[in-house]
This record gives C-alpha cells, structure tokens and sequence, in this order.
C-alpha cells in the first residue's frame, strides 16, 4: 500500500512509497514439548491445527485465542503473493516478536532474532519461488518463567498479581514486506543542532556506492535546505545548514515544542554515477534540543515544568499490541487532553506508530525498556543489546526527551552491596550517551541511582504535609536524598556525584477509585467518592506545584491496567472525572518554572480540544 503520511505505516519516520501489510489471519500452533524444530513443523502445513489474528498476542481476545497459559513456543504460518522485479529485493519486516524467533521463508532460515521488542528483518529475495507464491514460518519462544528475559510487567505467574499483567507472547507489532532497490538506505538518523541551526545525516546503505545523495527540507510547503554530496562507500554523514534557523529572532518560529510541534519534512535520494535515482525515502525531524541546567530541565534551552504520565500500553483485549493503529493515535491525544505535555511509556519499548503522533501532536517521551528480575552475566547481555537497539531505532524522534534503561532496581537487585550491578546500571548510561549524547539519560529511576542526569525518586505518599516536608526547598530535598530510604533502599548510591541535576518525582499518585464489584484490585490508595477523588489529587499536586525545587513529576497512572486501577481513564480509556476537572490540575502553574504561568494562560485562552473526551 501507498504511504501518505497517516500514521499506518510500520515504521513511519522512515517511509518508502510502496509496503505491504502482512498482519491478519495466519495458521498456528503451541510447540508446548518444543519438538517442533526436530520433526520440522516450517515445511509441514499439516501441523498447524487453529488461526491466530496477527499481530495480536495469543493470550489476548484480539487474536481469536486468548489463551493465557504457559505456552513457551509458538508457530506461526501465512502464505502470500509477492515477487521482486529485475533490479528491486523484498524485506521482510517484524515490528516485534517476543522474545526469540526464527523465520523461514519457502523452508529456507532467513532471520533469527532475540529481543522481544525491537525490530528485525530479512532480505528474503534468493528465497522467493519463481511462481510468486510464498509461505512464511515463524517460532516464537517465550519462555514465561524466565526472569533473565526483559519482561517488565509481563508476569512470571499463571495469573496477574499486583502490578504485573498477562503475558504478550510471540508476534505483537507489524509484520509487512518492502520492495527495495539493490542498493538502498538501510538506516538514516536525523540529529538537530539549534545553536549551528543545521541537522547531522547519518547514514547507512545496504551495499557500497559511488555516487551522490540528495537531500531537501521542507516545512508547511516551504523550501529550508537542499543539499547533493558526492559518496563513495556504504556509509556517509553530511550536515545540512538551515539559512532560517541561524536568524536569531526568526528561528524559535521553527522550534518543536509540546504547544507547536513543528516537524520539518525530509525527502532524501541515492543517485549512481549517472545521475539516475537509486533509492528515495521521506522522513521528518524536529528543531530542538534538550537537556538539564541549574536543576532544571530545558527544551530548547529553556526551562519547561515536565507534566508527564506513567503509560503502561496495555490494552484490555489486545494487552501490549495496540489494538488499531488509530488506538495509538488516541492514547496520544487522551495523554493531551489532560494535560499533561509528557509521558514516561514504562517497561515497554512502544511502537513507532506511537512515537509518530507523539512527533505530530506534541508530546515528550521518556523512553524505557522492559527490564529482567534477575542478575547475571545471560541478563546483562539481553538487556543491553535489546536497550542498544531501542535507542539506535527511536534517537531521531523529536519525541523521545529522556532514556530509562532500569526501573527501580528491577534485575538489578543488590545494586547497593554489588560492584558488578553499579557497574551495570553505570555502563548502561555511558553506552546511552555514546549512542546518543543528546539526551538526558537516568541509570537507575526511582532510587538507587549511580550516575544520572535527573534525579528521579518514587514517593507514594498520600499526604500532601509529607510531599511538602521532603521536598518543599531544596534543603529538603537534599535532606530527603540522603535520609530516605522507599522500599528501603537509598536514594544516591554515589552521592558525591551530584551536580545540580534536575529532581523529579518521577512516580507519585497511584490514588484508585473504589470498585463498585468485588473483583481484585490494586491501588496505593483509595478514594470512596468523586469528591474524595478530586480531593486527594488536587493535594498531591499543589504540593509539587508550591515547591520552587521539584523540576517535573510522572504521575501514577493513565488508565487501569488489569487489577491495577489506579489510571486516570479506566481500562477502556473512559474518564473517571470531568476531564476539565483533571486537566485544571495537571494545568496549574508550577512555582520550580515561573514563566509558565503565562504560557499557561495563554494555552487556556486557545483551548484546543485533544481527542475524544469531553
């Protein structure tokens, strides 16, 4: 299908004209005494005894299955029709499979691939029978007791138990083919430079080529750049200059920020040696930077209150698949009717179509990773190269403001008494920073940090004298950074490396609205009422906003998730307050950014409606 920039395609910060949809019904079966591989299930149809939706998880309804037992392996099988005309190749693209699979195409391996939310594909072309019909094999492996895997909240036990969730088996992102010249753009990032008012290329190819590369950016219709180079090799970088974002009074106009989320459009193309065009792409990037200064964090190198929400992006009948790719938009726009202009996506690394109305709406992401519960030498690999990959997929996203790579110790257990498990956590930030020095980058979120740029701390007091207590100044804070211990667990474990960072309560809240049935539930506290509810929020909130030194919080959480209900929306995505009446909270001014305040007033003034509710 054609690409025409509406948020469908699987990977929409780097489109091609032309891809093709795979998802839909497929044959499947459980491989639960994992015999397949020996009596080859891949070249044997006859195996596979029920269909499955893709890409919907098989414990989910979504699928047709919703089976949400132990199944450690799963196959998968589809036939289609596709060819690759003189000249072009066929890839084959999985969003993501979790957690280790392995792809046939006609009985032959083209793929095998571990990591159970990153994205992978194959060059399937020398595979393709010359009659144009194909058949495609998936194995998945899950294995549900295996905590050395980055699970996150997918849970280790038969049923969901306090804050973890059904499992999300085998294929759950998009699965879809496209057509390739032979020579093609095999990774492109965008990094923005505001000061130089220019944008880094980077580039990658599939194979070597002498040549040139065009590129041109465009934004709202109107021409900014263009630039040919001349290339030699199967890797280049260039960096264009934008004449308008080097005007100092002009260029803030330019700028992507939450209220104006400006995205410059991209159109790039390899040329060979006679000027004939090779490969084309479109893509977009913001004009911004962000960082941290004098306790602050800066977008733009200015300082913004970060008004975030803890997202789990789990869904009812669809669990971490999105259950439309329209969903993915909504959860956008549900997140901005709040109020809120951040999102922490927590133990999940989302899909890009996710990223790309968070680029398009404005709205910062701090990306994060599903995290082990175990530690040893098997763990720290999985995590580190699943974490790797996440930030090379999603470094040239405007979105993506802030890295997670580990949430409160999770697989990282002993990370006060163990050297190793420092080393770890501190070797994450440094390899985050190598891949990308752009961003701010926190080693450890909500307590024990060895090194980071943001002091996050997790606090699920309900008392509002007690948020002011701890972190009501900033001798308070720094009381609280070196006396507390949530979950007994200190704060700082290298307090000298302090610097001025940023402090955040970077999960707070967590407040539930009491049931009306008897089904379990979970929540940090609970409200009888509506007034009540209100009530409690509005406390925990003004205590945050009264403090000059809190520089942004991430509240707990956006909607219920199985017998977590503790989210603002309900598991359905329905409110349960007034809307305006959640918003006008998250909205007040906060004391730590004075200069919001008239910001703020100006956005109520050009009240804009996001999404569906009212």
């Amino acid at each position: 299908m054609a690409d025409n920039g509406n948020g469908l395609h699987p990977r929409p910060r780097v489109t091609r004209e032309e891809w093709i949809d795979l998802n839909g019904q497929w044959q499947f079966a459980y491989d639960d005494t994992d015999k397949g591989l020996d009596q080859r299930w891949q070249d044997d149809a006859g195996r596979f005894d029920r269909t499955i939706t893709v890409p919907f998880p098989p414990e989910s309804e979504m699928s047709g299955i919703g089976d949400t037992g132990y199944h450690p392996v799963l196959w998968y099988r589809r036939s289609f029709s596709a060819s690759a005309a003189a000249g072009t190749r066929l890839l084959l693209h999985f969003g993501a499979v979790d957690y280790r699979a392995s792809v046939w195409v006609n009985g032959n391996l083209v793929a095998t691939h571990e990591g159970g939310h990153t994205p992978f594909f194959a060059d399937i072309t020398s595979s393709l029978a010359s009659n144009g019909e194909q058949v495609v094999v998936v194995r998945a492996e899950d294995q549900p007791l295996d905590v050395t895997q980055p699970r996150g909240k997918q849970d280790w036990r038969p049923e969901p138990h306090d804050i973890w969730y059904d499992r999300t088996s085998g294929i759950w992102q998009a699965v879809w083919l496209e057509p390739v010249p032979d020579i093609y753009i095999d990774d492109f990032q965008l990094t923005p430079d505001i000061v130089a008012g220019s944008v880094k290329v980077e580039a990658i190819l599939n194979r070597k080529l002498d040549g040139f590369f065009d590129i041109a950016l465009t934004l709202k219709g109107e021409r900014l750049a263009q630039q040919r180079i001349a290339i030699s090799g199967d890797r280049f970088e260039t960096v264009v200059m934008i004449p308008a974002a080097q005007n100092g009074v002009h260029r803030g106009h330019l700028y992507w920020v939450p209220d104006n989320p400006n995205l410059i459009e991209v159109s790039a193309s390899l040329l060979d040696g006679t000027n004939q065009t090779v490969d084309t792409i479109k893509s977009y990037f913001g004009l911004r930077s962000v960082g941290i200064g004098n306790g602050r964090f800066l977008l733009n190198d200015k300082p913004i209150f970060v008004r975030s929400v803890l997202e789990q992006g789990f869904y009812p009948k669809s669990h971490l698949a999105a259950p439309s790719a329209d969903a993915l938009k909504q959860e956008v726009e549900l997140i901005k009717a709040l109020g809120f202009n951040a999102v922490r996506i927590h133990q999940k690394i989302e899909d890009p179509r996710f990223l790309y109305w968070a680029d398009h709406l404005g709205l910062m992401v701090w990306g994060e990773i599903a995290n082990a519960y175990e530690y040893n030498a098997l763990a720290a690999d999985r995590l580190t190269r699943e974490w790797l990959s996440a930030v090379k997929r999603d470094r040239s996203h405007p979105c993506i403001v802030t890295w997670v790579p580990i949430n409160e110790s999770w697989g990282v257990t002993d990370i006060a008494q163990r050297q190793d498990q420092q080393d770890f956590a501190t070797s994450l930030y440094h390899l985050t920073k190598a891949i990308d020095p752009t961003r701010p980058v926190i080693s450890n979120d909500g307590w024990e940090h060895t090194i980071s740029d943001i002091i996050g701390v997790h606090d699920y007091t309900q008392h509002k004298e007690q948020l002011v207590d701890r972190y009501g100044t900033l001798d308070a804070i720094d009381a609280s950074l070196g006396e507390m211990r949530p979950a007994r667990r200190r704060l700082l474990l290298r307090p000298e490396d302090q610097r001025d960072q940023p402090f955040m309560l970077t999960e707070f809240g967590g407040l539930s609205r009491h049931p009306e049935t008897g089904d379990t539930w979970f929540g940090y506290a609970t409200a009888q009422t509506d007034e009540d509810y209100l009530a409690m929020m509005k406390a925990l909130f003004d205590a945050i906003y009264d403090s000059p030194d809190i520089a942004g919080y991430c509240y707990t959480q956006l909607t219920d998730t199985q017998q977590e209900t503790n989210g603002l929306y309900d598991e359905n995505r329905k409110p349960k307050l007034p809307v305006e009446a959640i918003r006008d909270i998250i909205m007040r001014p906060s004391k730590a950014v004075p200069t919001e305040a008239l910001d703020i007033a100006r956005q109520k003034a050009l009240r804009v409606n996001f999404g569906q509710v009212t």
